[in-house]
């Protein structure tokens, strides 16, 4: 099976690609928006794209090619987030200037460069693709012996990288959630738990339709675990909103809410049904 991932090896998409998939080849992609293509073109079996972090909050993009492709979420996993600090063999800590990653990366490191002020944190494309300029002197801001760069340990060892310190981020406590798209639905185990992800645009001009939305979930006892509202891009200040309902979508009780909230709304689509995935354990990755 070949998965389709945003980035080049070792990054953190194609850990949560091969942790759901044991054994699959993947199929580096240089941009999201290119994940979804390969799927729906055939290139790919699956995508795994993250759709939100524990610390950093939701990828709203991904949200948005969710509901712009004809794609079904069938998987969903967590993956622990350990960012490592690597740079080129000979480096050392003290003599670093500048840290290349990914934006969000930096953000949850933000202890290490308050800690070490004369180190600028610099954003670039992709973690792992920090890693792979700074083993290629790529682009760098400074001497490549005074660059250091945040990525996972995977992608150190790939590149050829020394580690110079390792669980930078903030705190251990960091998970992205990744979702798996696919062409088609797969079977869903014998046994829950399930979740199911939807997006839906509110009827207008109706007074307390939110409220009524929410309100047919909580009269079944449904548990939404996420909403999420995006602009409506085809309507100025109208919105979208995404939701996670624990449950299928072909069993009751969320069956029968789907049903009840057709005349609420004036788009409604099921994403998809899957398999609910736990959060590691403490200590666990």
């Amino acid at each position: 099976m070949l998965i389709a991932y945003q980035g080049v090896p070792g990054a953190y998409s194609e850990m949560a690609a091969r942790r759901l998939f044991p054994g699959c080849k993947t199929l580096p992609c240089e941009t999201f928006d290119e994940v979804f293509a390969a799927v729906e073109k055939r290139k790919a079996d699956r995508g795994v794209v993250p759709v939100e972090n524990s610390l950093g909050g939701s990828i709203h993009h991904n949200y948005d090619l969710l509901a712009r492709h004809a794609l079904t979420v069938t998987r969903e996993t967590y993956l622990r987030v350990e960012h490592a600090l690597m740079a080129l063999p000979g480096t050392r800590l003290q003599n670093l200037r500048a840290v290349i990653s990914h934006p969000q990366a930096l953000a949850q490191c933000s202890d290490f460069f308050a800690r070490h002020p004369q180190t600028k944190a610099v954003a670039w494309y992709d973690t792992a693709g920090a890693a792979r300029s700074l083993a290629e002197n790529a682009s760098l801001p400074h001497d490549a012996v005074r660059v250091g760069a945040l990525a996972s340990e995977a992608a150190a060892e790939i590149y050829g990288l020394k580690i110079l310190k390792k669980k930078v981020q903030n705190r251990t406590d960091n998970y992205t959630r990744f979702l798996c798209v696919a062409r088609a639905a797969e079977k869903l185990p014998l046994e829950g738990p399930f979740k199911t992800s939807l997006t839906l645009v509110p009827a207008r001009n109706r007074a307390g339709v939110l409220h009524a939305i929410t309100g047919v979930f909580a009269a079944r006892g449904i548990d939404l675990t996420k909403i999420e509202s995006r602009p409506d891009p085809d309507n100025a200040f109208d919105y979208r909103f995404y939701l996670d309902a624990v449950g299928s979508a072909k069993a009751s009780p969320l069956k029968d809410a789907l049903r009840d909230l057709k005349p609420l709304t004036r788009e409604l689509r099921v994403l998809g049904s899957y398999a609910k995935a736990a959060l590691p354990r403490k200590g666990r990755s």
